[in-house]
């Protein structure tokens, strides 16, 4: 069996992908999927929305899997989020509703926004603690 090139190098980026990249990755994932899964919805081909919408709203399971409860509040607040995005995807999938990928879509692109900013400030509070320098991990 002949492997795909890109799959193996897609494999590869995941495999040494640092935890904040991981995660915008997967937002990038759970948009892309959501888009497909409108698409596909709009030319009526059901079956591949169904499969879309399913893979997004396995990578916001994931999310909600993934938070640290002991971080607070803020862990609270977000399970609290993808839950609501997670339950949005199922009402778009059963009632084929595109109206609803686009309010999921915005939230998704909200967050990954966000959790960009986070990142960069974390780097930056990383960069003052070692002198200036940028120590990559």
């Amino acid at each position: 069996m002949k492997t795909n090139p890109y799959q193996q190098y897609k494999q590869t980026q995941i495999q040494t992908a640092s935890q904040d990249k991981l995660i915008l990755m997967l937002f990038d994932g759970a948009i892309k999927f959501v888009n497909q899964g409108k698409l596909a919805l709009k030319e009526e081909k059901y079956d591949k929305a169904n499969e879309c919408l399913k893979r997004a709203q396995d990578i916001v399971a994931e999310f909600m899997a993934s938070l640290n409860f002991d971080a607070g509040e803020i862990a609270n607040n977000l399970y609290v989020l993808y839950d609501y995005i997670h339950r949005r995807l199922i009402e778009a999938n059963i009632n084929k509703d595109t109206g609803i990928l686009d309010e999921v879509n915005n939230m998704l692109n909200n967050l990954k926004d966000t959790w960009i900013q986070v990142f960069e400030k974390v780097k930056e509070q990383q960069i003052k603690q070692n002198g200036g320098l940028e120590i990559d991990k």
